[in-house]
This record gives C-alpha cells, sequence and structure tokens, in this order.
C-alpha cells in the first residue's frame, strides 16, 4: 500500500518531465486565445445590443442615482410601485423642464447662425497665410514621398427630414424602454437583491454578495448625486462668468456647462470648443474667443482637483487614466449614453474586485514614512543587548554555618 501511495507523485514527476516546454507554451497560448475570443465576443455583442441595452444600463444607473428618494418615500408608508411611480415622474419633470429651458436660447442661437459664421470666417481670413504656408508644405510632403494622387469625396445627396423620420421609431423605443426599466428597477430592486443571495450557496458568498450590493448603491448613489450638486455649482459659475465677458444668452452655456460636466474630459473639451468660437463669434476678435475659454479652464481646475476630491474623498478617487479607458470603451459602444454611465459602471465593476480580491489601500506618502520610521525604531528596540553583570551573592544562615565545619 505504501508504495502505491509513494509511486503517485513519481508518476505525475514522470508526465511532468515527459512534457516539453513547447507543449506548455502551446497550451497556455490556447487558454490565453480562448479568454481573448470571449472578451471580443462579448464587446461585439455588447456593441450590437446598443437598441436594448443602452437605455436599461442608463435606467439602473439614474435609478441608483434616485434610490434614496424612493427609500425616503417608503419609510413614510409609500407602497413601492407608488414610489418608483413617483421618481419616475419627478425624473421626467427635470427633463421637460430643462428642456424648456434650452429650447428658448437654443431657437435663438439656431436663427444667430450664419451671422456668427460670417464673424469667424472674417476673423479665419486673417489667418490665410499661416494656413496657406502649411499647405505649401503639406504638397511638399506628399511630392518627397510620392503622394500626388488626388482623392476624391463624394457627398450623397440625403435628406435630413428622411433621417429624422427614420430614427424617430427607434428613439422612440428606446425612451420607452428606458422609462419602463427605471420603474419597475425602483419598484422591485429589494426583490432583486433578495433573489440574487437566495442563489448564493454558502454564507460567507451571500455576505460578500450583499457588500457589493451595499457598496454600489451607496457609491454610485453618492457619486451621482455628488456630482449633481458640483454640476448645478459650475453651471451657475460659468452663467457668472460668460455675462461677466458680455457673451449673449449666459443661462445657456451655464446648463450646457453643467450637462456637459457629467461626461469626463470629453464634455469639458467640447464646451470649451463652443465657448470659443461663441466667444470668436460675437467679438470678432481673437482674444474675445480665448478669454471666455480660459476662463473655463480654470473653473474645471478648480473644481476637478480641490472641491470634487473634497466632496468626495478618497474613498471615491479613480485613477484617472481607468476612467479614460471606461470612457473609450463605452463611447466606443453607445455613445454619448455610455459617456453618461462610463463612471458609474466603473464604481460597479470596482465594488465587485474589491470584494471579489479584497485589496490594501494605499496610505499616503508621510503616514507610510512615519510607519516605517516606527517599524525601525520597534526593530532596533527588540535586538537582544549584552546582559547586565549579575551581582554578587550574599552569603547565607546555611553557608555561614558550613565555613567552619570545613576549616575544621
Amino acid at each position: 500500500m505504501r508504495k502505491a501511495v509513494a509511486s503517485r507523485p513519481r508518476q505525475g514527476l514522470i508526465k511532468d518531465i515527459q512534457r516539453t516546454n513547447f507543449e506548455r507554451v502551446l497550451g497556455n497560448a490556447a487558454q490565453f486565445s480562448i479568454v481573448t475570443i470571449g472578451i471580443v465576443v462579448a464587446f461585439v455583442a455588447v456593441r450590437e445590443a446598443q437598441v436594448v441595452l443602452a437605455p436599461l444600463f442608463l435606467a439602473v444607473t439614474v435609478g441608483l442615482m434616485f434610490g434614496p428618494v424612493a427609500d425616503m418615500l417608503e419609510q413614510r408608508g409609500v407602497p413601492e410601485a407608488l414610489s418608483a411611480g413617483v421618481v419616475v415622474l419627478l425624473f421626467i419633470v427635470i427633463i421637460v423642464v430643462g428642456g424648456a429651458l434650452f429650447y428658448g436660447p437654443l431657437s435663438e442661437w439656431a436663427a444667430r447662425i450664419p451671422t456668427v459664421w460670417e464673424r469667424i470666417q472674417s476673423e479665419l481670413a486673417n489667418w490665410k497665410e499661416p494656413i496657406a504656408a502649411i499647405g505649401a508644405l503639406q504638397e511638399q510632403v506628399k511630392g518627397v514621398l510620392g503622394g500626388g494622387d488626388k482623392m476624391e469625396v463624394r457627398v450623397e445627396d440625403g435628406s435630413t427630414v428622411t433621417g429624422i423620420a427614420m430614427l424617430a421609431p427607434a428613439i422612440l423605443a428606446q425612451i420607452g424602454v428606458f422609462l419602463v426599466s427605471l420603474y419597475f428597477f425602483l419598484a422591485t430592486r429589494d426583490n432583486i437583491r433578495i433573489a440574487t443571495l437566495s442563489l448564493c450557496v454558502s454564507r460567507r458568498m451571500r455576505w460578500r454578495t450583499a457588500h457589493v450590493f451595499r457598496d454600489v448603491e451607496q457609491k454610485v448613489s453618492k457619486y451621482l448625486l455628488t456630482i449633481s450638486m458640483v454640476n448645478l455649482g459650475v453651471g451657475a459659475v460659468v452663467t457668472l462668468m460668460t455675462w461677466a465677458v458680455g457673451l449673449p444668452s449666459p443661462l445657456l452655456w451655464g446648463a450646457m456647462a453643467a450637462v456637459l460636466n457629467y461626461i469626463p474630459f470629453i464634455g469639458q473639451a467640447f464646451m470649451a470648443l463652443v465657448l470659443f468660437l461663441v466667444g470668436l463669434g460675437t467679438t470678432g476678435e481673437l482674444f474675445g474667443g480665448l478669454l471666455p475659454m480660459a476662463l473655463y479652464f480654470g473653473i474645471n481646475f478648480i473644481e476637478g482637483n480641490f472641491v470634487t476630491p473634497n466632496l468626495l474623498g478618497r474613498t471615491m478617487t479613480i485613477n484617472p487614466f481607468m476612467i479614460f479607458l471606461s470612457l473609450t470603451f463605452w463611447i466606443w459602444a453607445w455613445g454619448p449614453v455610455g459617456g453618461l454611465i462610463a463612471v458609474p459602471s466603473l464604481l460597479v465593476l470596482y465594488s465587485i474586485v474589491t470584494h471579489i480580491l479584497p485589496t490594501r489601500t494605499v496610505a499616503p506618502r508621510k503616514l507610510r514614512r512615519l510607519v516605517a520610521q516606527k517599524a525601525s525604531r520597534d526593530a532596533d528596540e527588540a535586538e537582544p543587548r549584552a546582559a547586565p553583570p549579575e551581582p554578587a551573592k550574599l552569603p547565607t544562615r546555611r553557608t555561614r554555618a558550613a565555613k567552619p565545619a570545613s576549616a575544621s
């Protein structure tokens, strides 16, 4: 029996020796290829299912944002179905009021677009010589590289009204899916949590899943509510700034800045471009376009580096590179809707990963230095030292009695 047990590891060792390194590399490459193909298929499926998944994910994000409002109504005795309906109606009222506020200034600026465009063209005429020099340099580079073929551009005739008419049913269907999903998510979110927890087979798994639900609701809700307040503040400051520099319709630019601030990086860049073009077209001078853009960048710098981090705290701080990757992927997949859910989806993924793979929070550099100094002091104190000399023993009664006997 002992020989049989002892021979098992030997057989396994022989099998490992018989397999060459090429076979191991080939097996690892096959596993990696399967995982890569699965990720690519998932990305393509998410992109192709935009019509259904985009309004559904946006409804879950908005539901997590308005979840505290529904909880407050339910704590006062309002049924879940009624509280969900109240929240959906509140959201519709906010959207309708915002659209009504946008409609007047936008219609005014739509009528002023030809005049603004003429002023922009007159200003661009001053840049004609530098642009011509750049064009001549480009032609020289093409001649050196042998790229003299001309590129033909064809513009196909198409009717804008026809395109809008074709897109209207799809847009209305997505709005309907969004509103219905938002209502049912708010009305049944507790049932969804309980049903998910009942599928967990162990107590530890249920504990982790419950913490994931709690962190997702708290983080996403706190992030969205805080960002909404910050964006309202940014909109108010931009309104005052555009009024101070003399731009017409300051309320429009403040509201647009508040909405675009939900989309990191891209929203701010687009808003800066809009302010530059509006300032250039209104004043007809380059300085008139650069001034509001520079002031907006200053407002955005203060908001992004001081206001938002202090309100959200370090626990909600995410690596900007991860935000950029999430933003790039979701905009590629779902367009503007993806830009709105990029950061909330990253928070959800962060909550899931931190509970599946617990990690330590990186402490600040000053705190790490103090901890290292204390650790070195403790190590020095723990080192063994030379023992002090033992004191001389005093003679006891027994030893004094034994001395005369030994002398005799």
